[in-house]
């Protein structure tokens, strides 16, 4: 059921809104979800597949299953399909399946990144979704963002003269990794994938987009250098929730998440904590949690072993240089960076850029209308905008509106590969081409 070039998935769709089916109704796929019930001159969310009950609610689709493989099975059955493009948002480890499986049946396709834990699967999805012919999107948001369009309108303006080398720091916050990759689902690579791939694989990806540059070498360094058992303050327990040094810890359980609870009832982080705290009057059920889950672990003596920092040298196509630097240990906050060009410097900080050019020695500062930096608050309106334009491809059939197709987030991949090579064994690593 593979589409060919002129197949209903590349010719518009008149006279009604596109057909989203979601599979997978975490976070992630809700925050799809959010956007498509909010536009529903654009599109509706006819199915969702999750097995849990509860997200599928959140979801309010038209239609429920708890597996892609019922919305396969119904697709066969029914000889045509339910929607006109899938959005997979399952955990990192179950992309493969359904994207190859539903790229065959001949829908289009938007997955969360990483595509998958290893090369070889990443190979084997960007291979079986060209083989289908379908639309394919990879959720590498900052690709999305309105700071993104203006630091790429500067570099591609020329007024930076030739790049030469760039610095990129990714801030993730002391609380948000200790919520996510010391506690939560990404702390562990046999359950998700190394650090630079479920994390930063966003900004390999983002460094090549601005720049126009493939990734052709990398050297990498980086370890779990502080969420370990020997680093535990003396006096320290298993839980936060009966941790005597609780009150001094800046990783806190109780620091985190009752002040969130209170601030944004049950959103994200607190909705990873428990589904059934929805504001301040739920506090007990929040402790419950804290005291029986995951979430309320001493962070010195989790099962976490992603690094908490790292860096990535590159050497670009064209000869410049990159630099990338992530680390647990900072705010909670947009990106960092600064462009190096043989006639200018940009600095950018995910709200403004500044720009210095030699040539009259000037300065400009260019404002961005942009907020939020991570998941909870949109990525920077990232992912409004990727929704918005997978969307809109398959509604007009123009593929050009998503800017992270199969072959484009195959390469940052592919570094993010080479850059743990490199960390293991002390190598420089070449990045294959394809």
């Amino acid at each position: 059921m593979a589409h060919s070039p002129t197949s209903p998935a590349d010719t518009p769709i008149p006279g009604r809104p596109v057909r989203i089916a979601l599979v997978g109704a975490g976070n992630r796929g809700l925050t799809y979800a959010d956007w498509i019930h909010a536009h529903p001159e654009q599109a509706r969310l006819t199915v969702v597949a999750d097995p849990r009950p509860e997200a599928r609610a959140l979801a309010r689709a038209s239609a429920e299953y708890a597996d892609w493989r019922e919305l396969l099975a119904a697709t066969v059955a029914g000889g045509e399909p339910l929607a006109d493009g899938v959005i997979v948002a399952t955990q990192d480890r179950d992309h493969v399946e359904p994207v190859l499986a539903l790229a065959r049946a001949g829908y289009a396709i938007m997955t969360e990144k990483p595509l998958a834990p290893t090369e070889a699967e990443c190979r084997a999805v960007v291979e079986g979704v060209e083989a289908a012919g379908v639309p394919f999107a990879v959720c590498h948001v900052m690709r999305y963002t309105p700071y993104t369009d203006l630091v790429k309108q500067v570099v591609d303006s020329g007024v930076l003269g030739q790049i030469t080398g760039l610095d990129h720091l990714e801030p993730v916050g002391w609380w948000h990794y200790a919520h996510s990759y010391v506690r939560g689902p990404w702390r562990r690579e046999d359950l998700s994938s190394p650090m630079v791939l479920a994390k930063s694989s966003h900004d390999l990806d983002w460094i090549a987009y601005v720049t126009g540059r493939r990734i052709e070498t990398v050297a990498s360094f980086g370890s779990l250098t502080h969420f370990r058992p020997e680093n535990a303050p003396p006096g320290a327990a298993d839980t936060c929730l009966t941790c005597a040094a609780e009150p001094g810890c800046p990783y806190s359980a109780p620091k985190l998440y009752y002040p969130a609870l209170r601030r944004t009832g049950g959103a994200w982080p607190i909705d990873h904590v428990t589904a059934h705290a929805r504001g301040p009057q739920d506090e007990a059920v929040l402790t419950e949690a804290l005291r029986t889950g995951r979430y309320g672990r001493c962070v010195y003596r989790a099962d976490n072993d992603v690094v908490d920092n790292q860096v990535v040298a590159m050497r670009l196509s064209g000869g410049a240089t990159a630099v990338f630097t992530m680390s647990a240990f900072t705010e909670q906050t947009h990106r960092q960076t600064r462009i190096f060009g043989s006639h200018g410097w940009l600095r950018g900080d995910g709200e403004r850029v500044t720009v210095h050019d030699f040539r009259d020695d000037t300065t400009r500062v260019l404002q961005v209308d942009a907020s939020g930096s991570n998941a909870a608050d949109g990525h920077g309106g990232g992912d409004t905008v990727l929704v918005a334009s997978f969307v809109t491809a398959l509604a007009t059939g123009d593929r050009s509106h998503i800017r992270s197709g199969p072959a484009d987030s195959l390469g940052s991949h592919l570094a993010a590969f080479a850059a743990e090579r490199s960390r293991h064994h002390g190598t420089v690593e070449t990045v294959p081409a394809r």
